[in-house]
């Protein structure tokens, strides 16, 4: 006769195993927003009251980005009262909220038994970026089927996302994981890692987005310095060294590939310029956004949510600014001080020794670097940066629970190991 306790300990292990599919499904579907409701709108319905069933823990670290993340928000509503009957504006808002809320599960989620889930996560965002990856390459490559209006837009690569800037974003994150896995992760893995990188560049590189070249430069580069400063063997800063420009090396050949077709090589020269036509002049991107300022400074609670566009005719194509037209002047001040937060405990995270500092190090950049490009483009309705903030103060729990228990021995971070669990 099976004891009860091995019944319900195989319970609880299939209930976990549930729990783990399910959010890897929709970790995954990040990855296809061609159409409208994405399913990874439906997946969410499924992982996060699954996983709501099964209880969690709360770490006083995740009241603060409750704290500023739902304030932010709740000025977003403030500010829609005026314009509650704008059908797009009560829209928008309503997604904010949505989007704030499987940030919130994030952070929850990879708080508890954070290593695993962290691995799970990243390795199902991998997934997705794969196949965006693929779809992005096969539309680029002309085969019929394919092209423009499917994986193509305006001779970009789109992937399985509506807009090539989104595509070139979304891989910012497994560009910058792969790379920190084929320079500090199992040698044993490293042609396949190399591989599954090359595939996921190219993507990257064919949306052609400059925004998103400039945040992967930045995202690795400072992965880079993280590994290297962590490192205190001489031998694993060799590996890391030989690693990097062996990553280098790879991405150099395929780019040289890829320009080496006169179309591409100007169209990339095109695309690459300090300035495209619809930055400049008092009504491009950059003349709007100093507009705007002025006319913010005397409404205290901003256009209100998604009517920048009704006023200049354009998006903001700034985060910062669309902060404080969507949600006033503590709006705005609250997503400041949420991104300034959130990248001040990311760099202690990845350059500070802790249970979170190796997978802090593949994470963090690419969220900084997303951050920047929030500067100039509208990031602040992108699934996949809610999915950063959450896995951000996820480990931000992870080591706050290492601190409080006296700092456990940790395997030093000179040699690549398997990653411990933390409940």
């Amino acid at each position: 006769m099976i004891d009860a306790a091995a019944q319900k300990t195989g319970l609880v292990i299939n209930y976990q195993r549930l729990v783990d599919v399910a959010v890897f499904i929709f970790v995954a579907c990040g990855a296809i927003a061609i159409i409208e409701p994405s399913p990874y709108d439906f997946a969410s319905l499924v992982a996060m009251p699954l996983w709501f069933l099964g209880g969690f823990s709360i770490n006083r670290s995740f009241l603060v980005f409750a704290f500023l993340i739902i304030a932010y928000t709740m000025m977003g509503f403030l500010a829609l009262i005026p314009y509650w009957d704008s059908a797009d504006s009560s829209l928008y808002q309503y997604q904010s909220a949505y989007l704030v809320l499987t940030g919130l599960f994030y952070a929850l989620f990879m708080g508890n038994e954070t290593n695993r889930r962290v691995n799970l996560c990243l390795n199902a965002y991998i997934a997705g970026a794969l196949i965006a990856s693929i779809a992005g390459i096969l539309g680029y490559s002309g085969i019929p089927g394919f092209g423009e209006g499917v994986f193509l837009h305006a001779g970009r690569a789109s992937g399985t996302f509506k807009d090539p800037n989104v595509l070139g974003s979304f891989l910012v994150l497994p560009i910058v994981t792969l790379a920190h896995r084929l320079i500090v992760g199992p040698t044993r893995s490293v042609i396949l890692t190399g591989a599954m990188l090359l595939v996921v560049f190219l993507g990257m590189f064919l949306s052609f987005s400059r925004g998103s070249y400039g945040a992967t430069v930045v995202a690795f580069v400072l992965m880079l310095a993280s590994v290297f400063v962590a490192s205190t063997d001489r031998k694993m800063k060799r590996r890391i060294a030989m690693a990097a420009l062996g990553a280098v090396a790879m991405i150099g050949v395929v780019i040289a590939v890829v320009l080496s077709v006169p179309e591409t090589r100007e169209f990339f020269s095109q695309r690459t310029a300090a300035t495209q036509d619809y930055d400049e002049g008092s009504t491009g991107r950059f003349g709007n956004q100093l507009r705007s300022i002025p006319m913010l400074l005397d409404r205290f609670m901003g256009f209100g949510p998604l009517r920048f566009r009704l006023i200049f005719d354009l998006e903001p194509h700034n985060s910062y600014v669309g902060a404080f037209a969507n949600n006033g002047w503590i709006g705005g001040l609250l997503f400041f001080l949420l991104i300034g937060v959130t990248a001040f405990i990311g760099l202690r995270l990845m350059f500070t020794l802790s249970p979170a500092q190796r997978q802090a190090q593949a994470v963090v950049p690419a969220a900084i670097g997303l951050f920047l490009q929030g500067f100039q483009i509208d990031v602040d309705h992108w699934r996949f940066v809610f999915f950063m903030l959450g896995a951000v103060w996820g480990l931000e729990a992870q080591r706050q629970r290492w601190i409080y228990r006296g700092r456990e021995p940790l395997t030093p971070p000179s040699r690549p190991a398997a990653p411990a669990s933390s409940r």
